[in-house]
């Protein structure tokens, strides 16, 4: 039985931060929840440098990224994770209030896992982090970490 990972979440709106790490923590689903307020510190965690530096190895089981942060959006983000063959396999799932065509397209291009627009009620939106949390999580059987070296 393998360990539980942590889930990053990167998200700027303190309140969308807040009501997610409510939502997921009522399913204690990760060891830890790891936020991350922009773009920069989501990659600096994923590739374990400035403040994450001394962090546990590991990819965490699914990051879930807002498109719209300071310093460096969404956008860029999965640009580079997905660009990146060590990191490509980590989940990415994009949850933004975004229902902008051009946004969902580009996320699909670049590689992403899925694409939640953030519901309006408070009610919906625990709901729907739930069901990622509990999906990505618990459910999805993703690939060994050492998997990119046999794409070979």
């Amino acid at each position: 039985m393998s360990t539980l990972k942590r889930i990053l979440l990167a998200e700027d709106d303190p309140q969308d931060v807040e009501l997610t790490l409510d939502a997921l923590s009522e399913y204690n689903l990760a060891n830890e929840i790891v936020v991350a307020r922009d773009g920069v510190e989501a990659l600096d965690y994923v590739y374990r440098r400035g403040l994450f530096a001394d962090r546990p190895a590991g990819n965490p089981a699914v990051i879930l990224l807002d498109l719209k942060m300071p310093r460096l959006d969404g956008l860029q983000v999965l640009r580079q994770l997905k660009a990146d063959e060590s990191m490509r396999l980590i989940p990415i799932v994009i949850l933004t209030s975004s229902r902008e065509d051009h946004d969902l397209a580009k996320c699909y291009k670049l590689g992403v896992n899925a694409y939640v627009v953030k519901p309006v009620h408070f009610t919906e939106f625990v709901e729907a982090v739930r069901r990622i949390g509990v999906f990505w999580a618990l459910i999805n059987e993703p690939p060994q970490e050492n998997m990119t070296t046999m794409f070979h």
